[in-house]
């Protein structure tokens, strides 16, 4: 039912204006409109998949980039980005002094890819066919036909960069259970799940020369010695947690965006799904281009951008996670301070340094601080129909922050680790930004 009443929202409900380069015989959305319902259809989807956050995010990047290669030629001289990247072939040109409705173009790269990297296609298909349908009616059938074969051209050459990422190769490895060393990760209740993506580092990079290029220095060395820097972190996160204001606890439940928790009331347990870290972030790159009436290139640019901080900021930080596999602050306190004690949020299953909210948080809100400005206020509903919950800010690095301080609320990360992965990806979205936007 969900998924009808939105598939009638997006056809029915959007702002209708005749655009494109083609000849239309009939009414059809605004092309901004079009690349932010495509979104959001690929978001329910991510959702309704439950996949993890680092898959996620390569979802988004893939789709992201086959949309704005294929609609750029809309804006004469807007540059390609695969261009600038990584294992990516010359994307395909539309042939000139030929009519093209791009947008439509773009929505077909999109779908082309996004059929091949989500689990729920007929859900996908439904909204694309309705959307196909909507362009073959207003538009002459051969610009129509010529638009769709050139984003299928176009998606096809994102697919193929897909295929060579080493995804499939990380698809059925061996369980990843930590180490009973002292200081490494292992299990954390209440689930005691396996490592999730423990070898997400070997996923090619897009634009980072290698996933160790912004590697972190080292974390302090584990010690239960009351002096050590160690313990002192340990002992900030179980004290912060002790006297968490109303407002804090807040700001850890907003940005909680665990994509799937485990819920327990007794003998009962549930499942609680939710949008992913860097589905909060795609959301809010909607509200900046809506807000700033940012055209259809620049909505696919941005997209496209902040799709590709959050992919490599996973790299990044997953590289060093495995790494160092430092153990979660729930266990060191639960093993040797407080048996009894409970996170605000439910800890992820992965090693804890550095933090991956902040290291993606922070390499989007640098991308987007380029695209919209540093003294961007907004309000952030993106996850308001998933929690109830918004939030207003100042700027982009300012919800980074907050972000960023959210794991430390949320007793699931040390002071330290937010601090740095926040670094990491700040530095990583400078390095974006320079190779893909000058």
């Amino acid at each position: 039912m969900r998924s009808f009443l939105f598939h009638l929202m997006v056809l029915a409900e959007i702002t209708f204006a005749g655009v494109g380069c083609g000849s239309r015989r009939g009414s059809l959305p605004k092309d901004t409109d079009v690349l932010h319902a495509n979104q959001e259809r690929l978001t329910q989807v991510i959702i309704y998949d439950i996949f993890t956050p680092p898959v996620a995010a390569r979802i988004y990047a893939y789709t992201s980039l086959a949309s704005y290669e294929a609609i750029r030629f809309a804006s004469p001289g807007a540059p390609s980005l695969t261009a600038r990247m990584h294992g990516f072939a010359p994307m395909p040109l539309p042939d000139t002094g030929k009519a093209y409705d791009f947008t439509l173009a773009a929505s077909r790269a999109f779908f082309t890819v996004a059929r091949k990297v989500v689990f729920s296609v007929d859900s996908l298909a439904d909204y694309e066919q309705g959307l196909m349908k909507q362009y073959q009616d207003a538009l002459d059938p051969a610009t129509y036909d010529r638009s769709v074969r050139f984003g299928d051209s176009v998606g096809q050459v994102v697919l193929a960069r897909a295929n060579a990422d080493n995804y499939l190769q990380t698809r059925g490895k061996p369980k990843f259970l930590g180490s009973n060393e002292p200081g490494k990760w292992h299990p954390t209740p209440p689930d005691y799940l396996d490592g999730v993506e423990w070898c997400w580092n070997t996923m090619k990079t897009l634009v980072m020369d290698s996933a160790s290029q912004f590697r972190p220095v080292p974390p302090p060395p584990f010690s239960l010695d009351s002096t050590s820097e160690f313990f002192k972190g340990v002992m900030d996160v179980y004290q912060t947690s002790r006297s968490l204001t109303e407002e804090q606890k807040t700001i850890a439940l907003y940005w909680d965006d665990n994509s799937f928790t485990m819920q327990h009331a007794g003998h009962l347990m549930f499942g609680n799904k939710k949008i992913t870290p860097g589905g909060h972030w795609m959301g809010i790159t909607a509200i900046a281009c809506r807000q700033s009436g940012a055209d259809a290139v620049k909505t696919a640019r941005a997209y496209a951008l902040t799709a590709t901080a959050l992919f490599e900021g996973f790299i990044s930080c997953w590289d060093e996670k495995y790494r160092s596999s430092v153990i979660r602050p729930v266990s060191v306190i639960n093993e040797h301070i407080d048996h009894d004690w409970v996170p605000l949020l439910q800890t992820p299953s992965f090693p804890e340094y550095t933090s991956a909210h902040s290291t993606i948080t922070g390499a989007a809100a640098v991308v987007l601080t380029r695209l919209f400005g540093d003294q961007f206020a907004f309000q952030d509903t993106s996850d308001l129909r998933y929690i109830g919950m918004q939030r207003h800010f100042a700027s982009f690095l300012q919800a980074a922050d907050e972000t960023s301080i959210s794991r430390l609320y949320g007793g699931i990360h040390y002071r330290l680790s937010v601090n740095r992965g926040a670094e990491c990806g700040r530095r990583i979205g400078a390095f974006i930004v320079q190779r893909l936007y000058p």
